[in-house]
Parts: structure tokens; sequence; C-alpha cells
């Protein structure tokens, strides 16, 4: 999706949010176009479904590109999800630290260290994923309701039970 007239550009140090689908993709913008971001090798504007693929990764590297070849025609949105919990760095020094990073490769874990806990850990120092919290809670809340059902249906099998032995 391109830029309009009326969006706001991103500033140096902002979290770039990419809607990929069934996830999001997190960079932080440097300036002048560029992100820097954590990237399995699946992870690409125009992967589709095979971005999911990155579930089975080990390793990404970190990657300085273009926006736009980042976020392809997917849609986009500066969030700097944390900034009423922790303070930023100055975009100075997020620039300087997502910097160093570049070219290198580093272990990877959807649920423990992704490009989300890669780019949260640039702007604040605490590397957070809001996706993989969600994504726990969903299964929690779903043992939990399979737990429920387990529970009824044995209560509710068992009087059955009792009423064909009567």
């Amino acid at each position: 999706m391109a830029p309009t007239l009326f969006d706001k550009k991103p500033e140096p140090g902002d979290l770039i949010e990419i809607f990929r689908g069934g996830y999001q993709h997190w960079a932080v913008y440097i300036g002048e176009g560029f992100v820097i971001h954590l990237a399995p090798q699946s992870e690409t504007a125009h992967a589709g479904a095979n971005s999911m693929m990155s579930v089975l990764c080990d390793k990404a590297k970190v990657k300085k590109e273009e926006l736009w070849e980042v976020v392809g025609t997917d849609e986009y949105h500066i969030n700097n999800l944390l900034d009423s919990k922790y303070k930023p760095k100055s975009p100075g020094a997020i620039v300087r630290d997502a910097q160093k990073w570049v070219g290198q490769e580093l272990p990877y874990c959807v649920f423990r260290w992704n490009c989300e806990h890669f780019a949260t850990e640039l702007r604040y120092g605490k590397p957070e994923s809001r996706q993989v919290r969600q994504a726990r809670d969903v299964m929690l809340a779903a043992g939990a309701g399979i737990g429920v059902i387990a529970i009824a249906s044995y209560f509710m099998g068992g009087s059955k039970e009792k009423k064909n032995h009567q």
C-alpha cells in the first residue's frame, strides 16, 4: 500500500508494524526511507503464506532495507506500542544501536526472540512481543475452555451412565 499525503511519516526510532496476514512483522525506522529488522530467511514482503514458515527457523539475519522493500503491498502502521509503559531511548541511540546489528545472524525463536522482541529491545531496552503474549493468552483460554468441556462431559456422561444402570 503506497503512502498518501495524509499518512504520518515515520521518524527515526519509530517502530513499524507490518500486517502480513496471520501475523505482524516489525522493523525500526532509521530515516531516509530505511528500516532495520530481524528477518528469518522466509520473511519477505511477497512470501505470502510461505512467510509463516518463520516459526520453523532458528536463525535470522538483521537487515537494513528500504521501508517499501520490506512492506511490499502489505499495510503498515507506526506503532510505538510501549511508549506509555517504558521511556524510549533517544532516536539517535535507537538508530546507532540498530545499525550495530546489521548483517549479523542471531538466534531466532518465534516465542522467545522474534522481530518484535528485537524492535522493542532497540527502542525501549526491553524485549517484548505483544503478539506472542496474545497467542499465549488465546492458547490458555482455549485450554481452560477444553478443560471445562471435559469436566462437564464427565459429569454429564456419568449421570447418564447411572440412569442407564437404574
